[in-house]
C-alpha cells in the first residue's frame, strides 16, 4: 500500500506541475498492476486527478486477444461490466493503446467499446522501440507489415471519425525512426498518431512534422521520462510543448 501510496502522490504532483503544459497524461498501466490492487487504486486517483485539472486520460496497456476478451478489455477501459450485484465501472478512460497483430477481430470489440464510450483507441503500427524492425518492417509483397497495420487502422477510421475530420481510431507511431511517418500519415489520413520516444528515447520534434499535415489536432506527443525526471518538470513540458507547437503549423 505504501509503494503504491507514493506512486499515486508523485503522479499526482506532475500533474500539478507540468499539467498546464499538457492535453493528457498516458499512464503505462503495468507500473501500476504490479503494484497489486493498491496499484490500480492509485491509477484511479491519478485519472480523477488528471481529470480534475481538465486533461484528457490515455491508459496505455496495449490490450489485444480473441475477441471475447478484447470485449473485456474494452469493459475494462472505457467501459463497465453488468453483474448480478449491478453495473462495475471500467477505468473511464478518454483512450487506450491496442494490439493490432491478432488481427482484425481482436480490434473490432474494443472499437466497439471505444464507439459506445466516445473514447479513442491506439493501436500500435511502427512502434518506437529497436526491436520493431524484428516484426513491424518485415517486407511482404504489399509493402513491411506497419504498412498493412496502417490500412488496418485505416479501415476503422470512420466509425470514431470526429467532426473535424479527424479520427479517435489513431495509430502509435514512434519518433525515432521519423522517416515512416509521412508515409504512414499518407495511409492513415484520419488517425490520430500518438508518437512516443521523444525525449529519452532520442526522437526529436523538429522531426515530425508531416504527422501534422492533417492539422495541429491530429498528433499527440508523449514524454514520460524528459518531464517526470527533470529537475523542473513544468519547464521540461513547457519547453517541449513550444518544440511540438513550432512544427504542428
Amino acid at each position: 500500500m505504501a509503494a503504491a501510496n507514493a506512486v499515486s502522490a508523485h503522479c499526482r504532483r506532475i500533474i500539478d506541475l507540468a499539467g498546464s503544459s499538457c492535453i493528457a497524461i498516458k499512464p503505462q498501466l503495468a507500473c501500476f498492476e504490479r503494484l497489486g490492487w493498491p496499484g490500480w487504486k492509485a491509477l484511479q486517483e491519478v485519472c480523477e486527478a488528471a481529470g480534475e485539472g481538465g486533461l484528457l486520460v490515455i491508459a496505455d496497456g496495449k490490450r489485444g486477444d480473441v475477441p471475447v476478451t478484447a470485449r473485456a478489455y474494452g469493459q475494462a477501459m472505457v467501459g463497465c461490466t453488468e453483474t448480478p450485484f449491478g453495473e462495475v465501472a471500467g477505468l473511464g478512460a478518454d483512450a487506450f493503446t491496442a494490439n493490432p497483430l491478432m488481427g482484425r477481430d481482436s480490434l473490432e470489440p474494443l472499437v466497439e467499446a471505444a464507439e459506445a464510450a466516445d473514447a479513442g483507441v491506439f493501436a500500435l503500427v511502427r512502434t518506437s522501440n529497436p526491436g520493431a524492425v524484428d516484426i513491424e518492417d518485415l517486407e511482404t509483397s504489399e509493402g513491411p507489415v506497419h504498412e498493412h497495420l496502417a490500412r488496418l487502422v485505416e479501415g476503422f477510421g470512420d466509425r470514431l471519425a470526429g467532426r473535424n475530420g479527424i479520427s479517435g481510431m489513431g495509430a502509435v507511431v514512434g519518433a525515432t525512426e521519423p522517416q515512416h511517418i509521412a508515409r504512414l500519415r499518407e495511409l492513415m489520413p484520419q488517425a490520430v498518431f500518438l508518437i512516443p520516444g521523444v525525449g529519452a528515447q532520442g526522437g526529436r520534434p523538429e522531426n515530425l512534422g508531416a504527422a501534422f499535415s492533417p492539422g495541429r489536432s491530429a498528433a499527440i506527443i508523449p514524454a514520460s521520462r524528459s518531464i517526470a525526471g527533470a529537475s523542473d518538470p513544468a519547464a521540461a513540458a513547457e519547453e517541449l510543448r513550444q518544440a511540438i507547437w513550432a512544427v504542428s503549423g
